[in-house]
């Protein structure tokens, strides 16, 4: 006896018999499309994050890029654009108080004193002032045997640090400008006359000069002479906007009423200038106000004073944040954020974009070819620094390996930062040993 057949209503809305193949056919189809869902969502899945990851890659390649070379045209272009400010200068000799800090210095101390005492401003009109801090060899007798001349002592009590010797001297100081410098920084017969014309310009609150170094005797001079020569054109730009961001602790100025209090753990020569600054004051570039020094030494004595200069110089910028707010501040925050924020953070940048990289080797040849790029680029570093320690270190291996060098110190300055480990007192890198 035949079975009866019974209807089934299909997905599309017909109906059809047990036996007839076109159910067979549903099913197919629906576990088909189903299967082709699934592909398509695992396909969409991985493409989502190839593109992530690429996105990533791209992204960190380009901050670097900006930071060492889109800044400084961006500079220029904001020039060109808004043109730049200028700035008002005269010849009126107001009294100035040369404020020179020193720990350990019996080396350079005496020639940096004669070195302040030769230069082209009137000697009524210039105060010498040494702090030591509480040196424990021949400086504060060397300052002493000056006293005839116009040179005053200040010794610290204790160890405070730099920027607490600072805060002290700005309070005995007679000046109504404050010039400040280290033991190791001598003057151009013209710098601190060329500083001191630019506070004619009623705008004008601080002043910074230019650093320069003896001829390189070492491969650690030539690489921070490079690196001066980079940072004079980005200082030269951001004058011209309205004001660069931070000074130079061997030679800048200001007017004495601006200056405030800083931290003991303060990197003086940063804060000092952004603190003006924010008091709606311009700090300025003076390119024709030259002091003249020498390098760390060697690589491993800059490398300790860049994590230490990276390590206080970030946490004054955590501490400063408001100043990288562009509704109030305008093109400083912009600069603030370009020259220093995203500078240090170069390290992340380089870790993010190897990283990534890795990652995306086999999506596309362009990223096998970045990848060698980046190994070549780190090869020759280690290499650079594989050579220096055997002897000299090759021309061609300075930017590599004083690129790596800076980084490596920027991102051990901020990883002790948040360890909480903090810098006030510091030896000179003159000092044997250190």
């Amino acid at each position: 006896m035949r079975r009866p057949q019974r209807d089934r209503v299909g997905s599309g809305g017909f109906r059809v018999h047990d036996d007839d193949p076109r159910w067979i056919v549903a099913i197919g189809v629906a576990i088909g499309a189903a299967a082709g869902v699934g592909i398509g969502t695992g396909i969409g899945a991985r493409y989502r994050s190839v593109l992530a990851v690429e996105i990533t890659f791209w992204a960190a390649v380009g901050l670097t890029i900006y930071v060492y070379f889109g800044y400084p045209v961006a500079l220029r272009l904001l020039i060109h654009i808004v043109g730049g400010k200028p700035i008002v200068r005269g010849e009126r000799r107001p009294r100035v108080t040369l404020i020179i800090s020193a720990f350990n210095e019996e080396q350079v101390i005496g020639k940096k004193i004669r070195n302040s005492l030769a230069v082209d401003y009137p000697a009524e009109r210039l105060e010498i002032l040494v702090v030591s801090d509480c040196s424990d060899d021949d400086t504060d007798a060397i300052v002493e045997g000056f006293h005839g001349n116009g040179v005053r002592l200040l010794r610290m009590p204790e160890r405070g640090g730099k920027t607490v010797g600072l805060n002290e001297a700005a309070k005995l100081a007679g000046g109504e400008i404050l010039v400040f410098s280290d033991a190791n920084a001598m003057y151009r017969k013209d710098a601190i006359r060329a500083m001191v014309r630019n506070f004619d310009d009623p705008t004008v609150g601080a002043v910074v000069g230019q650093s320069s170094y003896s001829e390189s005797a070492n491969d650690a001079e030539e690489s921070e002479s490079l690196y001066w020569r980079y940072e004079t054109g980005i200082k030269r730009s951001e004058s011209s906007l309205g004001s660069v961001v931070g000074g130079d602790g061997a030679i800048y100025a200001i007017r004495s009423e601006l200056y405030r209090p800083m931290s003991a753990d303060a990197l003086s020569d940063f804060v000092n200038p952004c603190q003006i600054v924010e008091q709606g004051w311009r700090c300025i570039y003076e390119p024709e106000a030259v002091s003249v020094e020498e390098a760390a030494g060697s690589f491993a004595k800059e490398f300790r004073r860049k994590v230490r200069i990276v390590n206080r110089a970030w946490r004054a910028t955590m501490s400063m944040k408001r100043l990288m707010n562009p509704l109030r501040y305008g093109v400083f925050s912009f600069q603030m954020i370009s020259h220093k924020l995203l500078r240090w953070l170069v390290p992340l940048f380089l870790m993010v974009a190897f990283v990534a990289n890795v990652a995306l080797l086999w999506d596309h040849w362009l990223y096998r070819v970045f990848f060698m790029l980046q190994v070549l680029f780190y090869s020759l570093a280690v290499a650079g620094a594989i050579l220096r320690r055997r002897g000299a270190l090759p021309s061609v291996l300075y930017v590599p390996f004083y690129f790596c060098l800076v980084n490596i110190a920027s991102a051990r300055g901020i990883l002790q930062a948040y360890r909480g480990m903090t810098y006030t007192t510091w030896s000179t890198a003159r000092t044997k040993g250190r």
